[in-house]
C-alpha cells in the first residue's frame, strides 16, 4: 500500500486484518454452514461499525492556539511552539498522531504521537496540548497550521483526520550578528562615552525635568521630580545629549537582482545587506547612538531607534521582516542628499557600485565621525572611497558580516595609525 492510499485509508492495520477475517469468515460460513463462524463474522463486522460511529462523534472543540516563543524569532535562531487543541468525543479515543503545517520560512518536524482521551462530552471538551520547536529558515511573516490531529477508536481499529483551527502568522526576523564595537575615536565623536562624559557631576536634582510625552523612554524618567510634582516628569538633558547616528540601506533594484522586489529571501545579496543594517543598527544602539535607519533616496524606513537600548534594537529588526527592494527614482542616489551634513557616525550598505556613485559617496567620508560603507557584492574596487576617508569592506552574498565589518574597523586603526 503506498503511502498516499495508507494516509487516506480510513482502516489501521488492526481494523483491515479485522475486516479481511470478517469477509473470509463470511464466505467460509455460506460455503461450510458453520453458524459459529458466522457468529464471528458478525461479531467483528460490527465491532468495526461500532468504531466507525465512535469516530464519528469525535469533533473538535473550541479553537486551537499557538503560543511562540519567542514572539519574533530571527533567522536561524531556534523557537519553541506550544499549541492547544479542544477535542471532544462521547467514547474514549486511542491514541493518535498530530502534524502542524509548517510553511517554507520555517524549519523542523512539527509531528507526534498523542495521547488517548477519555470521553468528553463538555462544551469545552479535552485539550490536546503538544509543544516542537523550529528554526526560521527565511525572513518574513509565514502561516504556521492548520493543525491535523489523527484519533483512533479504543479498539485501535479505524482511525479519522481531523484538521483543527486556522493558521498562525509568524514574523521572522533578519539576524542581528554580533559587530565589533566602535574605535574609540568614534565615541569620543559622540558615542556612549560621550553621553558618559556628559552626565558626570550631575546629580538628579541639576537635570531640567518636564511632562511626560507619549513616545518618551522610561529609562528617562524623572522620579524625585514625579513624586514632587504628582506627575510623570522625564530628564530633558539626557534626551537632548543623545548623539546621532545614521544606517543607510540602498534598496533600489538596480543594485540587486530583480528578486529584491519579490517575497523576502528570494535575493541572497540583497538578504545579506538587510542583516547587515539591522546587526549595524543594534551595535551603534548599543554603543549609546539614537539610531535613524533610511533609504537611499531619504526615506525613514522605520521610527527612530533609540540609544542605548537593546531591546528597541531587536523590536526594530522585527519591522524588517517584509522589506523588499524598490524601483529606482529619477536621482538614482546611493546616499541620501542630507548626508553630506551628517557629523555622527554614518553606516551605508548597499550592492553594486558605479562611477557616479563613487563621486556622490566622496563627499560624505570628510564629515562624518565614522564613515562606513558595506558593498554587497562578489567584488568591487573601492581603493578611490578607502582613499577618500571610507571604511570599506567587500560583503559577499551570504558571506560573513562580522568579518566584513572587522575588516572596515581594521582598515580605519591602520589609516589612522594605530
Amino acid at each position: 500500500m503506498s503511502s498516499a492510499v495508507r494516509r487516506w485509508w480510513p482502516l489501521t492495520l488492526r481494523g483491515t486484518g479485522a475486516l479481511l477475517l470478517a469477509v473470509a469468515a463470511f464466505v467460509i460460513a455460506e460455503r461450510a454452514g458453520i453458524p459459529e463462524v458466522l457468529y464471528f463474522a458478525t461479531l467483528l463486522s460490527a465491532l468495526l461499525v461500532a468504531s466507525a460511529i465512535a469516530l464519528l462523534l469525535t469533533r473538535g472543540a473550541g479553537t486551537v492556539t499557538r503560543a511562540v516563543s519567542p514572539d519574533v524569532p530571527e533567522v536561524g535562531a531556534p523557537a519553541s511552539v506550544l499549541v492547544r487543541a479542544g477535542l471532544r468525543s462521547a467514547l474514549p479515543t486511542g491514541p493518535g498522531r498530530w502534524i502542524d503545517a509548517l510553511p517554507p520560512g520555517l524549519a523542523g518536524r512539527a509531528e507526534g504521537s498523542s495521547p488517548a482521551l477519555g470521553p468528553t462530552l463538555s462544551a469545552g471538551g479535552a485539550t490536546v496540548q503538544v509543544r516542537y520547536d523550529v528554526v526560521g529558515a527565511t525572513r518574513g511573516i509565514h502561516s504556521l497550521g492548520p493543525l491535523e490531529v489523527t484519533v483512533t477508536d479504543p479498539f485501535g481499529l479505524l482511525r479519522r483526520r481531523l484538521a483543527l483551527g486556522r493558521t498562525t502568522p509568524v514574523t521572522v526576523a533578519p539576524a542581528i550578528v554580533d559587530l565589533a564595537v566602535l574605535p574609540p575615536a568614534a565615541g569620543e565623536a559622540g558615542g556612549s562615552r560621550q553621553t558618559t562624559t556628559l552626565q558626570l557631576g550631575q546629580g538628579a536634582d541639576n537635570l531640567v525635568a518636564r511632562p511626560y510625552a507619549p513616545g518618551d523612554s522610561m529609562r528617562r524618567i524623572h522620579w524625585r521630580a514625579t513624586a514632587h510634582r504628582d506627575t510623570l516628569m522625564v530628564r530633558q538633558e539626557e534626551q537632548e545629549a543623545s548623539p546621532a547616528a545614521t544606517v543607510v540601506l540602498d534598496r533600489a533594484l538596480s543594485r540587486w537582482t530583480p528578486l529584491a522586489a519579490h517575497a523576502p529571501g528570494s535575493d541572497p545579496g540583497f538578504e545579506t545587506a538587510v542583516t547587515a543594517c539591522v546587526s549595524a543598527v543594534a551595535r551603534l544602539v548599543h554603543e549609546g547612538y539614537t539610531v535613524d535607519v533610511v533609504d537611499s533616496d531619504g526615506t525613514l524606513l522605520i521610527d527612530t531607534v533609540e540609544g542605548g537600548d537593546d531591546g528597541e534594537a531587536r523590536a526594530a529588526a522585527a519591522e524588517f521582516a517584509t522589506l523588499r527592494g524598490r524601483a529606482d527614482d529619477s536621482a538614482r542616489r546611493v546616499v541620501p542628499a542630507s548626508a553630506a551634513a551628517l557629523a555622527g557616525p554614518v553606516v551605508v550598505i548597499t550592492g553594486a557600485l558605479e562611477t557616479d556613485d563613487r563621486i556622490a559617496l566622496g563627499g560624505v567620508a570628510h564629515h562624518s565621525a565614522l564613515p562606513v560603507l558595506l558593498v554587497v557584492s562578489e567584488d568591487a574596487d573601492l581603493s578611490a572611497l578607502r582613499t577618500g576617508g571610507w571604511r570599506v569592506a567587500v560583503l559577499r552574498p551570504g558571506g560573513d558580516i562580522a568579518a566584513a565589518w572587522d575588516d572596515a574597523m581594521q582598515e580605519g586603526y591602520a589609516r589612522d595609525g594605530h
